[in-house]
């Protein structure tokens, strides 16, 4: 079992950034790609970003691409996600999610979550 804490969300103004942390614990992830999701209030759950296990390839939603880097320290077990000029339609709880096997974007493809840390973007 893995399990995976977020933190690093908060209330920021459009244009500021934030850096969001996922803490796993249970085991080594280091065999595990990881992925960034959020969720809006009243929407579906959405795809942010993977990395794979080694950390040396990613990959981003249209709509944060540019914006976002998705990084990895297998040795602090610990993913994270820098967001920059961040805007009001990013507010949502972000969270990480881990699974065994290639990246890719469905949730429903991530066997473990973390509870979530919400971000909240300012106009």
């Amino acid at each position: 079992q893995v399990q995976l804490v977020e933190s690093g969300g908060g209330l920021v103004q459009a244009g500021g950034s934030l850096r969001l942390s996922c803490a796993a614990s249970g085991r080594s992830i280091s065999t595990y790609v990881m992925g960034w999701f959020r969720q809006a209030p009243g929407k579906e759950r959405e795809f942010v970003a993977a990395i794979s296990w080694s950390g040396g390839i990613s990959d981003y939603a249209d709509s944060v691409k540019g914006r976002a880097t998705i990084s990895r320290d297998n040795t602090r077990n610990t993913a994270y996600l820098q967001m920059n000029s961040l805007k009001p339609e990013d507010t949502a709880v972000y969270y990480c999610a881990a699974r065994l096997g290639g990246r890719v974007t469905s949730h429903q493809a991530y066997n473990y979550w973390g509870q979530g840390t919400q971000v909240t973007v300012s106009s």
